[in-house]
């Protein structure tokens, strides 16, 4: 963020752009350059906001038509989900949970990313986040809402969904079951929900002004009414960075609670596999590790469609690069834990539970869990792998695919084999399985395709603290990347 007691008049139409003269002595310059070419106010102003005042072009259209099928075919197959009950997913007596819960895990860990980049790396002042911070804010919202919606259709009656909220009603003694798992889920997303939607209006605020000031006509009046009269004054900047940081405060716990709440659905239970300590920790990690694998994949496509290669640099990627690793070797080291504590135990019902994941009838999606979060990841140790954006690419592609592997067989692999042999059952996911996880992602990438077209991807107010008060290319502090 800006530091709100410095103002400068920026000599452009941008009332909200963020202050650009130098910081106090207390703050020292950074020698990094985070942005390349010696950016100025105005530059950064018309490349961010240069996507959204010119006409979609073939490859966006194609990528949103794409996303529209994929939320097409999302919407049918829930749709007769609705009028034919869930007796059409592959569930049986012994699986009773599966592609929805999976799938809920998948999406709520892919969120984890925008809180941290937005609100922890605000708090320790982290200036590489500010080129991201935007995009990874709004995947977060995206995110959970498709999240949303596997809890909802797993009720059986989502009609009745609304019962689950703790409003004024007239049922009397009948209220919700406060013990229940997914109620926990229902509090735990729904405040996540709402500190991130703010956290994200609150930060877009001063770009919307940009915006406002650039357009016309039904534009300008939309962008007006949204940016909430801001005027770029010092009392608005102190309070904007005020409230910032508070939001930030809130969102910070969040990260650790969130995830430690969706796992108490299986951690307060007493299957083998799930009855199990590590899982706050562990699920909190790997959120974070698909969360920052999901925006780096969006991140290196957006980069190069939009032309944004001076905002998001090679640094960038290798900074994220490193959280991965950090997160991956933590997965790791859960993954390696709950083997050690399997056979330390001495618990024959807990050693199976994990000798059926490795080596049962599902076994494989095992040993492709271990490969994309484990063994993959040890390629961005090497700091050429973490040079080449392509390879970053795929392996950010295959993290994406080993998490959600990670969460089926936490689930599926573990719920087939129970106590009691007659009861085991083989889960095989059916047509409206898969559909509703397509569209799932459908639904993602529709709304992030909007955002790109609506809204800058870059958060051109911090951007522009940031070019302020870096050395410029010449001055032998840094060179481009």
């Amino acid at each position: 963020m800006a530091d709100p007691i410095v103002v400068a008049a920026i000599p452009e139409r941008t009332m909200g752009a963020a202050p650009t003269t130098a910081h106090p002595a207390h703050e020292p310059r950074d020698d990094v350059r985070w942005i390349l070419g010696d950016k100025g106010p105005r530059d950064i102003t018309d490349d961010v906001c240069r996507p959204l005042g010119r006409r979609p072009g073939r490859g966006w259209w194609a990528a949103f038509l794409v996303a529209l099928a994929m939320l097409g075919v999302g919407v049918a197959s829930i749709g007769y989900l609705f009028v034919t009950g869930i007796g059409v997913w592959g569930l049986n007596r012994t699986v009773g949970w599966a592609f929805d819960i999976t799938n809920f895990v998948f999406w709520v860990g892919i969120g984890h990313a925008g809180t941290l980049i937005s609100a922890i790396l605000l708090l320790f002042r982290q200036k590489w986040r500010t080129s991201i911070n935007r995009s990874a804010e709004a995947m977060t919202i995206f995110a959970v809402m498709c999240a949303g919606i596997f809890p909802l259709i797993h009720m059986g009656r989502p009609w009745f969904g609304y019962w689950v909220f703790p409003y004024p009603n007239t049922r009397g003694p009948l209220w919700v079951n406060f013990r229940s798992p997914l109620l926990w889920d229902v509090f735990a997303i729904g405040t996540y929900f709402t500190i991130s939607l703010v956290f994200w209006f609150v930060g877009l605020i001063p770009d919307l002004a940009t915006l406002r000031d650039r357009a016309t006509g039904l534009r300008r009046r939309v962008y007006a009414a949204l940016s909430l009269g801001w005027s770029g004054s010092a009392r608005s900047w102190k309070r904007h960075e005020t409230v910032s940081l508070l939001l930030a405060g809130l969102a910070t716990p969040l990260v650790v609670s969130v995830h430690s709440v969706v796992s108490f659905d299986f951690a307060t239970s007493v299957l083998p596999g799930w009855h199990a300590t590590i899982f706050p920790p562990y699920f909190v990690a790997g959120a974070v590790f698909s969360g920052f694998g999901m925006v780096l994949t969006l991140m290196l496509i957006a980069r190069k469609v939009m032309g944004l290669e001076a905002y998001i640099t090679k640094k960038h990627v290798e900074m994220m690069c490193k959280v991965i690793l950090a997160m991956g070797a933590i997965v790791a080291f859960a993954y390696a834990t709950e083997l050690f504590m399997a056979w330390w135990s001495g618990n024959p019902y807990e050693r199976f539970a994990f000798l059926n994941r490795a080596f049962g009838p599902t076994g494989w999606t095992y040993w492709v869990m271990v490969g994309c979060n484990v063994v993959i990841p040890q390629l961005l140790w090497f700091r050429r792998v973490r040079a080449n954006l392509a390879v970053v690419f795929v392996v950010t592609l295959v993290i994406n695919v080993g998490m959600w592997f990670e969460r089926f067989v936490i689930i599926c692999t573990t719920l087939q084999r129970d106590f009691l042999p007659s009861s085991w059952a083989d889960f095989s996911p059916t047509l409206l399985d898969i559909g509703t996880f397509v569209g799932s992602f459908g639904l993602f990438f529709t709304l992030f395709l909007l955002f790109c077209r609506l809204v800058p991807m870059i958060a051109m107010a911090e951007v522009k603290a940031v070019t302020a008060h870096q050395p410029k290319a010449d001055d032998g502090k840094g060179g481009a990347t």
